[in-house]
């Protein structure tokens, strides 16, 4: 397992994860890879605070790595919500992705990559994989799929 020991003091500043590479320079420099993950201004507070919340902790995993798994996982429970309100359906993940993309509200492509954070999610609930499973770069792509995938259900249907 590649994890960190405790940190002796929980008071003392957070310091850079050395597992996260040299990714960027420094902190600061995190949010040019999140800056763009944004929803439309009409999103509900639900999923402005899933999909913030994610970025957030992508931003974040350059103290912690595994931050960058659990911002993958958790921006799933804003486009499980999403899927289930446009397709007026209460199913399984996987289901409600094939229904979308069979619908043509999301690409094949993007399909494709949703379901690939979906069986991510799927391995670490089966204890077959572990927090630390995704570098940071690759959360963010997978994430960046969530958030497109978010903008384009929240668009009115004859717009999709």
């Amino acid at each position: 397992m590649n994890t960190l020991p405790p940190r002796p003091d929980p008071l003392l500043l957070p310091v850079r994860d050395p597992r996260a590479g040299n990714l960027v320079l420094d902190y600061a420099d995190m949010h040019a890879l999140v800056a763009d993950l944004i929803l439309p201004g009409h999103a509900s507070m639900y999923l402005m605070s899933a999909m913030e919340t994610s970025r957030e902790l992508i931003r974040h995993s350059y103290y912690r790595y595994e931050f960058a798994t659990v911002a993958v996982t958790h921006s799933l429970f804003a486009l499980e919500h999403v899927l289930a309100e446009r397709l007026a359906m209460n199913e399984p993940l996987p289901v409600l992705i094939e229904r979308a993309a069979g619908a043509g509200l999301i690409t094949p492509g993007l399909a494709a990559e949703l379901d690939r954070s979906r069986l991510l999610r799927d391995k670490l609930t089966q204890g077959t994989e572990s927090s630390a499973a995704l570098r940071p770069i690759r959360a963010v792509a997978m994430v960046r799929a969530v958030f497109d995938a978010v903008s384009l259900l929240l668009r009115p249907p004859s717009a999709a």
